[in-house]
């Protein structure tokens, strides 16, 4: 093992995790990682796991993790899903800070096609009318279920306003910008953040490497852990 992988496997790990309230799931990853001496910050990402009292925008959260990291430099971010787009942010502000970014199957891309363009303004239409459905429950899961959004039908009031704050960075989002070496694991079957982000990512980004998984979904990190730390491994 060189110097730089033994500084590297030394640097301190932050964990981003996706659009959940809960921990629970994560339990056995981070067994995973410190079975590796990898011991990993596993974060509670406001309005999620941890409360907001307001809607945050872009800005808000990469504040707060600015205040999580405090003055340490050269640590390994871990995002996946919104806590990918959420440690792109993050790197395009602070370089400095970052020596190594790891993104599975991250939200953040942003999609022009005609379907898309459709689901938008449906969606759209959920965050102007939702309040005044009121009742009309049918008619309320009806427009839910037309953009698929199962994670703003159960968003809180903030929640959603924040979703809506998140969708629209991501048409600012340049991931073209980022300079820190990107490793991008995805699942290949994923449904939620299709392959052709993982792709589009490795495109933008000149320092990184597509891994693909082919019998995985959206969350690898939980279904192929040990695929997902090998990769890790590989590249720290």
């Amino acid at each position: 093992m060189n110097q730089s992988s033994i500084i590297n496997r030394q640097s301190s790990i932050y964990i981003l995790h996706g659009w959940t309230y809960t921990l629970d799931r994560w339990g056995r990853f981070a067994k995973e990682l410190e079975a590796k001496d990898l011991k990993a910050n596993l974060l509670k990402i406001p309005g999620l796991t941890e409360e907001i009292d307001r809607p945050w925008i872009m800005e808000d959260y990469v504040s707060w993790l600015s205040k999580k990291i405090k003055s340490e430099k050269n640590i390994i971010l871990i995002g996946h899903s919104n806590g990918g787009r959420i440690a792109m942010a993050f790197s395009m502000k602070y370089p400095n800070k970052v020596s190594k970014l790891i993104l599975i199957d991250s939200a953040g891309i942003y999609h022009n096609e005609l379907y898309i363009k459709l689901k938008r303004k449906v969606f759209n239409t959920i965050a102007k009318t939702g309040r005044k459905l009121g009742r009309m429950g049918i008619a309320r899961d009806f427009l839910y279920f037309l953009t698929g959004e199962k994670d703003y039908k159960e968003a809180s009031e903030n929640m959603k306003k924040t979703m809506i704050n998140l969708l629209k960075f991501d048409k600012t989002l340049k991931a073209e910008k980022i300079s820190i070496p990107t490793i991008i694991i995805w699942g290949k079957k994923d449904s939620i953040t299709p392959v052709v982000d993982g792709k589009i990512l490795n495109k933008k980004i000149a320092d990184s490497k597509l891994y693909i998984l082919k019998n995985s979904r959206h969350s690898p990190q939980f279904t192929h852990p040990k695929e997902v730390i090998d990769i890790i491994l590989k590249n720290i």
